[in-house]
């Protein structure tokens, strides 16, 4: 079955940078979109970004130009690049995948495990 790998997260101080890298493997048919959400403390998760095969990308408002999510196709991966970061950016970060698996035709929505991401000085 599918499965995102997730890496990249840790701690930084405000205003420092992050990456986070997003793998998925498995009987992947094709990827329709990939993207990352998180979830704060006390709070629901929320989408951070995600972005299409084809290019497309969609952000939260709240990122405010501050992350950029890009895609390497051909290693079906994920990044989110995280620059000007604040203390209301420490979530857990969720990989999310829009995909079909092979011999299906249909997608359905997989997600990772969940990396950690804090914000502190």
């Amino acid at each position: 079955q599918v499965q995102l790998v997730e890496s990249g997260g840790g701690l930084v101080q405000p205003g420092g940078s992050l990456r986070l890298s997003c793998a998925a493997s498995g009987s992947i048919g094709s990827i329709y979109a990939m993207g990352w959400y998180r979830q704060a403390p006390a709070k629901q998760r929320e989408l951070v970004a995600t972005i299409t095969t084809g290019g497309s990308t969609n952000y939260a408002d709240s990122v405010g130009g501050r992350f950029t999510i890009s895609r390497d196709n051909a290693k079906n991966t994920v990044y989110l690049q995280m620059n000007s970061l604040k203390p209301e950016d420490t979530a857990v970060y969720y990989c999310y995948g829009r995909l079909r698996v092979t011999m299906i035709s249909m997608y359905n929505d997989y997600w990772g495990q969940g990396t950690q991401v804090t914000v502190s000085s």
